[in-house]
């Protein structure tokens, strides 16, 4: 995702300003990431790292009795360079798309032109006009009263409605150079939820307009061969599912890291009788 323009990264994760002024508001995916477990992490990490082992084992083998403690570190990076890899590609190619939907002019990258060959092709199969069909493109979402903002990659008009009727659709995007196009994770139903049922959107101004009626909601999977729309359940109950996260994460971010231990009664006494 591109950084939106109220957004700003801190240690806690991101967060939005308000251009209304009130409290800064947690990122619908900062809450995602701290509130909701993410078990498929651990084995993704696993696996990358011992491939990457594997292909370099003489290298490993000669640094294990050489170069031990900058190996060690290297292993460790294995797995965070390639989140980061998958992360700054996922953001140009937010970027791009956000760029062709609103007709403006992008600079050239050969890595991301393969995704949006993707979205080109889905605009086309689906009858797609720029003009007409699509209402936003990396729109700001707020709901002050639950204190959460995101930003939504599109808002589009799709004729998947009775007798093909147009029916408005939340999509966010997302890339992968591995996973198939109809996979998706749980937690992308709590985001379209999280947004879906906002109080408000930003406009460019700044000021706050109202939500449309957003009647289905999906992952548009881009990848460099294929695409594929998939409908999320992104309903009452996710948004209710997401509050309890959002809950999760207000009480996480400022609690402390250490507390002050407890001694026993007579531990309490000799301490005093010393300081005595």
């Amino acid at each position: 995702m591109t950084q939106p323009r109220h957004a700003r990264d801190t240690e806690r994760g991101r967060y939005y300003s308000d251009p209304a002024g009130g409290p800064d508001l947690v990122s619908v995916t900062n809450v995602l990431g701290t509130g909701v477990s993410k078990p498929a992490l651990i084995p993704w990490a696993v696996k990358l790292t011992a491939e990457w082992v594997l292909a370099h084992r003489i290298e490993v083998a000669r640094r294990a009795l050489t170069d031990r403690e900058q190996l060690l570190k290297d292993i460790k990076a294995v797995h965070r360079d390639a989140r980061d890899r998958a992360s700054d590609l996922g953001t140009r190619v937010h970027h791009r798309a956000e760029k062709m939907a609103l007709r403006a002019p992008f600079e050239a990258d050969a890595e991301v032109d393969p995704y949006a060959r993707q979205l080109a092709v889905f605009w086309d199969r689906w009858g797609v006009d720029l003009d007409e069909h699509i209402v936003a493109a990396e729109i700001t979402f707020v709901h002050r009263r639950l204190g959460y903002a995101g930003t939504g990659d599109c808002m589009v008009y799709l004729p998947t409605g009775p007798r093909r009727r147009l029916e408005l659709w939340l999509i966010d995007y997302k890339t992968s150079a591995t996973r198939p196009a109809s996979s998706v994770y749980p937690e992308h139903a709590l985001q379209l939820a999280a947004l879906r049922y906002a109080e408000a959107v930003l406009l460019p101004d700044d000021t706050d307009g109202a939500v449309p009626r957003i009647e289905r909601a999906g992952i548009l999977n881009l990848r460099q061969r294929s695409h594929a729309l998939v409908p999320m359940p992104a309903n009452r109950r996710a948004h209710r599912a997401f509050r309890g996260a959002l809950e999760t994460t207000k009480w996480l971010h400022p609690a402390a890291t250490t507390y002050p231990a407890l001694l026993p009664p007579a531990a309490d006494a000799r301490l005093n009788r010393k300081v005595a």
